[in-house]
């Protein structure tokens, strides 16, 4: 009987052991996701250009890849002097006609939407103190102020996502896990300067069927399971980021009209003219990153656009060359998902002279470690 006693309370001896490890494990993840960063050094609205990040690469190879690395949260949301462009675009979008349907938030997802702005809120005051501090309402409510305009938006509020977005250059969106299927679904999101998609289309919709749906290259073959299991995995205080690029004919940040109307049925490259205007041609391309939050256990993307033109872009050391190498080197199956057939008989030519250009003029090719910049 004393053994059976002594046997049933070390069982329950070592569960609760686990009960405690698994909470201080869970605190332990929790601090160290507290978002609260060191001042960006000298960080101006107005001088503060953005990182030059130049998301393509050398080829002859090109590799279908989930591309991440992993991401230092002192540096997870960053702001520079392109701000207030950014900034107008979306309190223009986000009070206009088609603002329904550009932040959309599940009932499921509330909670988490909650969470990005709590914590995207604390992470702002603390690294761009300059811009933004806490201020408290009449009834003792916690807010942000946008110190440069005078705006003051409510922490807690109904429309969560709406608000972190016009605080940042970045859109958002929510990925939560069905615990049926054990799949990721994109249950809330403000895409308010998407470029070439639409939330609307693949709101509620799988990780999985947001891809497939987008005919993305390779990504059944290639980043279907590898995707899936590394959401499964992730904690935290493993936060990633990532990069793409595209090339746009049009010089549009919030839509690409060059594939379609926003509005209308059938976007794509078939819509676009072909041969633009070197002068038309931009280079699009995101800074990604991802993250568990650690209440609600839901991914957090956050996904910041850039659009340079490329008479800009050619002027940089090495840029020309490396761009048009990059380009050369898609397969047929990501040259039609990024509508090369569109513009590369002039962007091809022009990056090319420039290249040469800059050949005669001395360039040094260091071809080996300059990704992402």
């Amino acid at each position: 009987m004393i053994e059976y006693l002594l046997t049933s309370c070390l069982i329950l001896l070592t569960f609760i052991y686990g009960i405690v490890q698994f909470r201080v494990r869970k605190s332990e993840m929790k601090s160290k996701c507290v978002d609260s960063p060191p001042p960006y050094p000298n960080w101006s609205i107005e001088k503060t250009r953005p990182l030059p990040y130049r998301p393509f690469k050398w080829g002859p190879n090109y590799f279908v890849t989930m591309g991440i690395s992993r991401l230092d949260l002192n540096d997870w949301i960053e702001l520079d002097n392109q701000w207030t462009k950014y900034h107008q675009h979306k309190l223009d979008r986000l009070h206009g006609e088609r603002a329904s349907r550009l932040c959309k938030t599940s009932p499921q997802a509330l909670d988490a939407a909650k969470e990005t702005i709590q914590l995207l809120s604390q992470y702002l005051v603390h690294r761009y103190p300059s811009l933004f501090r806490f201020v408290f309402n009449e009834n003792q409510q916690k807010q942000i102020e946008i110190k440069a305009t005078g705006e003051i938006y409510p922490i807690d509020s109904s429309d969560p996502l709406k608000y972190a977005s016009l605080l940042i250059e970045d859109d958002l969106a929510l990925m939560m896990k069905n615990e049926n299927d054990e799949k990721y679904y994109l249950k809330a999101g403000s895409i308010v300067l998407p470029g070439f998609w639409r939330l609307e289309d693949k709101f509620e919709m799988s990780l999985s069927q947001i891809h497939l749906s987008g005919d993305v290259p390779q990504f059944k073959e290639k980043l279907e399971n590898s995707m899936d299991k590394y959401f499964q995995k992730m904690t935290p205080d493993n936060p990633i980021v990532r990069y793409n690029y595209f090339i746009q004919t049009d010089g549009e940040l919030p839509w690409s009209s060059s594939i379609g109307a926003e509005d209308t049925f059938g976007i794509g490259w078939q819509n676009a003219q072909p041969n633009p205007s070197i002068h038309d041609i931009h280079l699009r391309f995101e800074r990604q990153t991802l993250r568990r939050l650690p209440e609600t256990d839901a991914i957090l993307f956050t996904i910041r656009p850039y659009l340079i033109p490329v008479t800009e872009l050619a002027d940089e050391p090495s840029i020309p060359g490396r761009l048009a190498s990059a380009i050369r080197s898609w397969p047929d199956d990501v040259a039609q998902y990024k509508g090369r057939t569109v513009y590369q008989n002039i962007l091809l030519d022009y990056l090319d002279q420039k290249h040469q250009q800059q050949l005669q003029q001395g360039l040094q090719i260091d071809n080996q470690n300059s990704y992402p910049y």
